[in-house]
C-alpha cells in the first residue's frame, strides 16, 4: 500500500471518531498503519459501512455538502437599476455575478423570509436550469461570434454543477420541483448525482425532447435528435399540474379510440362508459365526450412536439443555445401557478424570465456573462404577449438589477461612514458589535477575534503601515487574543504581507476587495497569496470573492468609410486603447494594450430620456483584433445617437455616447473625430 494511500486512512480514521468506530479501534488502526502493517479487510466494513449510502459517484476533488454550503461565500448584492416601480414589496430580480455565491445570498435571504411565492411559502417553487453542456466545443452567436465557452470537463463539471445542485436544492420551497437541462454527454452522471442530492425517491421522470426534421448524414454514429431534461421533486409534496399541460385530443380521433359505444343521453350529448382502471372487478361509470375532449391527453415523457429554434425563427436573439419559450413555457406551467417564483441560474438568453413574467410568475434570473445580462434586460423591455411575435406589447411588473460581489467605486466612496462601515462588515461576513479594548474602539468580531474597520475618511491620507499596528498593539497589548482583523482598503496599506504578529499577536489585513476572501471560511488562517495574474483567478470554474467595478482607460476613434475595393460605407469604431485596472491583483503583464477587452456592445438608436442600453449587435474582441481592432457596422441602421459599451474579461464597462452624425446618421460625416484625452477622463453612464 501506497504512503499516500495509509495517509488517506489514517485521515479516514481521524474523521471516523465520531462514527461506529470505537476509540480503541481507531488507536489500533493508525497503530497498524504507522508500523506499516498490512490492513485487514475487515476493516473495510469499519471504514466504509455500506449502509451509510447505496451508491454514489465518487471523482478527484468531491466535497462534501455541508462543506459546501458552509464554506459558499454569500455576496452582497448591489442594486444596480430598477426598471418600473409599484407599491408591490416584490420586485423581480435580474443578478450579474456567480451564481453559486448568489445562490448562497439569495438562501439567506430565504431564512430572512424574504424569498417567497405569492402565497408566502418561503423558498422558490420552480428551478429551471440550462447549464453548460462540458461539450469543449466553442458556441457560435450571432453572425459566427463566440459568446461563450463551456470548456468546464469531466469531474471539475459534475463538481461544479453537484455544488450548485446542492445550493438549489437548499433553495427550494417545500413542495417545489427542479428540472435540468442536459444533453448526452454527461446527463448519466449528472442523473447520479441528483438521486443522491435530492434522493432517488424524489427522482420523477428522465423527460426526453425529441426534435424532428434535424438530418444529418453520418457514417460514425447515428443521428442525435434529442436532449435529456431531469425532473425531480423536493419532496412528496411537490405535485404536477397536468390540466395545464395536457395535449388536446382530436374529437375524431379520441372517438375512435374509445373502447365502448358512443351513447347519447336526451339531450343529444355524446357519452360513453369507462373504467377507473384496467384491473378487474372495476365498475364502468359515465363520461362526457366533451368532457374527454377538453381535458386533454395525459402528457407522456417524450416531448416530440416542440421545435428546435432554427434560422431566423422571430424568437431568436441570436444569444447561443437559445431554448423555445415553448418548451421552457409548458415546464412552468406544470409545476407552479400564478404569483409561484421561478429560479433560473443560468439565465443565458431570458426565456425562463419571459416565460414567467408572461404567465404572471415571479422570477430571479442569473448569469455571469455581461452579453447575457444585456440580452435578458432588452428581453424583458420587449416583451410580447406571444414571445416571437409581433402581439401586443408586454410591460413587465418591475425588476431590479444587481450586481453581486461587485462594487462601483466610485459609489463606495460617496458613502457616508455608518454605511461604508456597515458594508465592510457585510464584507467579510463579522458580527456588527462595538466594544473597546484598551480605549480603543473595536467594531465586531470574525471568528470570535476583534475587527476593526479603519477609518479612511476621517484619515484621509494616512496609511496602514507597520508603525500603525505597533501603536495598535502597544493600546491593546493581550487582552485582544490571539489575533485580531484589520479592515480597509486595498490600496490604504503599506506592507504587502497578509498579516504581522507582535508579541503573539496575529494582526491581519483584511483589504476590499480581498479576490480570495472565501479561501477564510475553509481553513484556519495562513498566508494567503494573491494571483499573479489576472488570467490565474480566470482559470478557475467559481467566483473567488469580490471585486470593484473599475472603469476601463479607453481611446477610440470613430466615423465612416469605405474598405478597400468597397463601395459601400460603413461606420467604425477603431479601439486605440484600452486598458483595465484591478485593485488587489496584479497587472496584465503584457506588451501593449488591448488584452483585456472582451467585447463591444451597441445600442444603435441610444435614447437618452430612458437611459436604457438597447442591444443591437456584439463584437468579440478576437475578431475585433483580426480586423486592425476595428468595429465595422452598416450606416443605415444608425440613429440619432449610439451607445457603445466597451467590455473588459472581467466585466468592467466604458460607455460611449457618440452622435449619430459622426457615422452618418441624422447628418453625413465629414471625416473621422478622434476623442482622447477628453474620453479617457469621462466616467459614462450606468444602467
Amino acid at each position: 500500500m501506497s504512503s499516500s494511500a495509509k495517509l488517506k486512512i489514517v485521515q479516514k480514521a481521524e474523521e471516523s471518531k465520531a462514527s461506529a468506530m470505537n476509540e480503541e479501534q481507531r488507536q489500533e488502526l493508525i497503530r497498524s498503519l504507522q508500523s506499516g502493517e498490512e490492513i485487514s479487510p475487515e476493516w473495510a466494513r469499519i471504514l466504509f459501512p455500506p449502509e451509510k449510502r447505496e451508491y454514489e459517484l465518487v471523482y478527484h476533488g468531491k466535497e462534501r455538502e455541508e462543506d459546501i454550503i458552509a464554506n459558499t461565500l454569500a455576496v452582497p448584492l448591489q442594486k444596480v437599476r430598477t426598471f418600473g416601480k409599484n407599491g408591490d414589496s416584490w420586485h423581480n430580480m435580474l443578478i450579474f455575478g456567480d451564481n453559486l455565491q448568489v445562490m448562497k445570498t439569495l438562501l439567506e435571504m430565504k431564512r430572512a423570509g424574504a424569498l417567497c411565492n405569492g402565497d408566502g411559502t418561503e423558498g422558490v417553487r420552480l428551478i429551471y436550469i440550462d447549464p453548460p453542456f462540458a461539450t469543449m466545443q466553442e458556441f457560435q452567436g450571432a453572425d459566427e461570434q463566440k459568446a461563450y465557452q463551456d470548456k468546464v470537463t469531466g469531474a471539475r463539471f459534475v463538481e461544479f454543477l453537484r455544488k450548485r445542485l446542492i445550493l438549489l436544492r437548499e433553495l427550494l420551497a417545500p413542495d417545489g420541483a427542479i428540472y435540468v437541462h442536459l444533453d448526452w454527454k454527461k446527463a448519466h452522471y449528472i442523473k447520479v448525482v441528483m438521486d443522491e442530492v435530492f434522493g432517488d425517491n424524489n427522482f420523477r421522470n428522465e423527460i426526453i425532447w425529441h426534435y424532428p426534421g434535424r438530418e444529418m448524414h453520418i457514417n460514425t454514429k447515428f443521428n442525435a435528435k434529442h436532449e435529456t431534461i431531469l425532473f425531480y421533486a423536493r419532496s412528496s409534496a411537490s405535485a404536477i399540474r397536468m390540466a395545464q399541460v395536457a395535449v388536446p385530443y382530436d374529437k375524431a380521433d379520441r372517438l375512435k379510440g374509445l373502447r365502448r359505444k358512443v351513447h347519447r343521453d336526451k339531450n343529444g350529448k355524446e357519452w360513453v362508459w369507462e373504467t377507473r382502471a384496467q384491473s378487474a372487478g372495476q365498475e364502468p361509470y359515465k363520461r362526457y365526450v366533451d368532457e374527454i375532449i377538453s381535458q386533454g391527453r395525459p402528457l407522456s415523457d417524450v416531448w416530440s412536439d416542440l421545435q428546435f429554434l432554427r434560422g431566423n425563427h422571430p424568437e431568436r436573439t441570436g444569444y447561443p443555445t437559445q431554448k423555445p419559450a415553448s418548451l421552457v413555457e409548458r415546464i412552468v406551467r406544470a409545476s407552479t401557478v400564478e404569483g409561484d417564483l421561478v429560479l433560473d441560474a443560468f439565465a443565458g438568453s431570458g426565456t425562463t424570465c419571459a416565460v414567467a413574467e408572461m404567465n404572471n410568475r415571479r422570477w430571479v434570473g442569473i448569469d455571469c456573462g455581461k452579453l447575457s445580462i444585456y440580452t435578458v434586460q432588452k428581453r424583458m423591455l420587449n416583451l410580447r404577449k406571444d414571445i416571437g411575435t409581433r402581439s401586443a406589447p408586454l410591460t413587465p411588473k418591475p425588476f431590479d438589477l444587481y450586481n453581486a460581489g461587485l462594487y462601483d467605486f466610485s459609489k463606495l466612496k460617496e458613502l457616508q461612514w455608518d454605511a461604508w462601515r456597515f458594508f465592510a462588515l457585510q464584507l467579510f461576513q463579522c458580527r456588527d458589535e462595538p466594544h473597546k479594548i484598551g480605549g480603543i474602539h473595536l467594531d465586531g468580531y470574525l471568528k470570535g477575534a476583534s475587527v476593526l474597520v479603519f477609518n479612511h475618511q476621517k484619515q484621509p491620507g494616512v496609511r496602514i503601515d507597520e508603525e500603525t499596528v505597533h501603536s495598535l498593539q502597544e493600546a491593546l497589548g493581550s487582552k485582544v487574543g490571539s489575533r485580531m482583523f484589520i479592515i480597509a482598503p486595498a490600496l490604504v496599506f503599506d506592507f504587502q504581507q497578509d498579516y504581522l504578529t507582535l508579541d503573539g499577536v496575529r494582526y491581519y489585513a483584511l483589504r476590499i476587495p480581498y479576490s480570495i476572501i472565501h479561501e477564510l471560511h475553509q481553513r484556519e488562517f495562513a498566508a494567503l497569496k494573491q494571483p499573479a495574474d489576472e488570467l490565474a483567478v480566470n482559470d478557475t470554474v467559481d467566483a473567488v470573492g469580490f471585486d470593484f467595478v473599475r472603469r476601463p482607460e479607453l481611446e477610440y476613434e470613430a466615423g465612416v468609410n469605405k474598405r478597400e475595393g468597397e463601395l459601400i460605407e460603413e461606420g467604425f469604431i477603431r479601439v486605440k486603447t484600452f486598458k483595465s485596472e484591478a485593485v488587489v491583483r496584479e497587472p496584465v503583464r503584457k506588451k501593449g494594450n488591448r488584452e483585456t477587452l472582451s467585447m463591444v456592445m451597441l445600442d444603435y438608436d441610444f435614447d437618452s430620456e430612458s437611459d436604457v442600453f438597447d442591444l443591437d449587435a456584439v463584437f468579440y474582441a478576437e475578431a475585433i483584433e483580426q480586423t486592425g481592432w476595428e468595429v465595422r457596422f452598416p450606416v443605415e441602421a444608425i440613429g440619432n445617437q449610439v451607445m457603445v459599451v466597451f467590455v473588459d474579461i472581467y466585466g468592467n464597462e466604458a460607455r460611449e455616447v457618440i452622435p449619430g452624425k459622426r457615422f452618418g446618421g441624422g447628418g453625413k460625416a465629414n471625416a473621422a473625430e478622434t476623442p482622447t484625452n477628453r474620453k479617457k477622463s469621462k466616467k459614462g453612464k450606468r444602467k
